[in-house]
């Protein structure tokens, strides 16, 4: 019996990840048979000023601390703070993670008891017991402008008071005539494995109407029921729910949905 063909052989994976993070995404489609393309949707830049080391220092100090994504941890090292550092005086720090990811970041970083909800949402990690009970409490978050909206409306909400700081800028990525043509010339089923909304805004108001076109009618593979919301709303053909935002988790419902699409 000759061996089957891989799970993913006809089809093509489209990542919005921002610049320079496609790699893993990539690797593990082609890994699965398919081909990989990036069309990276956001740029993500240090901040390094004064004011976002003093508030950085401010959010730590915090006894609990929320990460909001992986760069934030990756900024946060690259602004000197010592993850492993004390907590403050009388204190027990309870760092809180949204993600595997971003938890492997800490781990990276030096912190090996991280809390982190089944589900990498700010719903998921607002149901956390930790995040229940928290008038009055002083919790840091570290993250983007304008991220995690949802989350720090929802803690103030509780009567937190809030050490925020946001550690990188993101913007737009600029996508070259050499993206579209990979693009359009693409062979086989679609999919564009979207986690940020904000990143599938800028991609598809970045491309030329046909290569909008195939966008639409790929695959939307989407890691939140706000995404799937998002990519409805985008006027996507099929939209397929993911458990997780990570590469495993993305394939694997794409997958699924390839094996029964044989099937129809």
């Amino acid at each position: 019996m000759p061996p089957s063909s891989p799970p993913l052989s006809n089809w093509f994976v489209v990542s919005l990840r921002p610049v320079g993070q496609h790699r893993r995404l990539l690797q593990a489609a082609r890994a699965l048979g398919a081909d990989g393309l990036s069309l990276p949707g956001l740029r993500l830049t240090a901040r390094e000023d004064t004011p976002t080391r003093i508030a950085l220092d401010a959010a730590w100090n915090c006894p609990r601390v929320i990460f909001t994504s992986p760069a934030a941890v990756r900024y946060s090292v690259r602004l000197r703070m010592l993850a492993a550092g004390a907590a403050p005086a009388g204190t027990t720090r309870v760092v809180f993670a949204l993600g595997q990811s971003t938890v492997a970041a800490l781990r990276r970083a030096g912190l090996a008891n991280v809390l982190v909800p089944q589900s990498a949402t700010s719903e998921g990690l607002l149901g956390l017991p930790g995040l229940a009970s928290v008038a009055g409490a002083r919790i840091g978050v570290v993250t983007a402008p304008d991220g995690r909206g949802l989350l720090t409306e929802q803690l103030r909400e509780r009567g937190a008071r809030l050490a925020i700081a946001e550690v990188y800028a993101r913007s737009p990525a600029r996508l070259t005539a050499a993206h579209t043509h990979r693009l359009l010339n693409a062979r086989g089923l679609g999919a564009v494995c979207v986690t940020s909304s904000e990143a599938l805004r800028n991609v598809l108001a970045a491309v030329p109407d046909a290569a909008r076109a195939a966008l639409l009618r790929s695959v939307a593979v989407v890691s939140s029921v706000r995404l799937e919301a998002i990519a409805h709303d985008a006027r996507f053909r099929t939209v397929i729910r993911a458990d997780a935002p990570t590469p495993a988790g993305l394939l694997a419902a794409l997958c699924t949905h390839a094996s029964q699409r044989c099937f129809r």
